[in-house]
């Protein structure tokens, strides 16, 4: 018996939701701050298990567990508030701001949101190049996506071409 399959029969599509072809307007990304919602998520669930090491304690079926779970989350819960930063430069303001700091007229420029430090402070980090084709400089900007400022940038002339 002969299981291989011909490549013309295998057929693979996208769902629906990510088929870019019936994407209208721009896309939105998402604010950092949502790690907010599941911090305070995860303290809410450590403070039941702590209550139900507490008022359960002589049952079998609560341990020690509950509690080490309940500190666990505890530390996971302060963590994603502190990390929940509120951005106040979106994709578009951070490609602004990079063009401003190119010094050459950009072409073609796209942004990435990147996260810094122990703190999981969000950046954007801008890759442009000059609007010349073939592009004859190219640069990367790092911009701190929380105080909008230029973290660090780096422009050069383009080897690709």
């Amino acid at each position: 018996m002969n299981d291989e399959i011909k490549d013309g029969e295998v057929t693979d599509e996208l769902p629906d939701d990510l088929d870019v072809h019936g994407f209208v307007g721009p896309y939105q990304f998402p604010d950092n701050s949502r790690r907010r919602i599941p911090g305070f998520l995860y303290l809410f669930f450590s403070v039941i298990f702590f209550l139900f090491s507490k008022l359960f304690d002589s049952s079998p079926l609560i341990n020690w567990g509950y509690v080490a779970s309940a500190i666990i989350l505890v530390l996971v819960g302060i963590y994603h508030l502190q990390a929940g930063w509120k951005l106040s430069i979106d994709e578009t303001g951070a490609l602004i701001e990079a063009g401003k700091n190119a010094g050459f007229p950009v072409g073609h420029a796209s942004a990435q949101m990147v996260w810094r430090g122990v703190r999981s402070k969000p950046a954007w980090r801008v890759l442009l190049y000059s609007s010349e084709s073939p592009p004859n400089q190219r640069g990367l900007v790092v911009i701190d996506a929380v105080e909008g400022s230029v973290i660090e940038s780096h422009f050069e002339r383009n080897f690709e071409i």
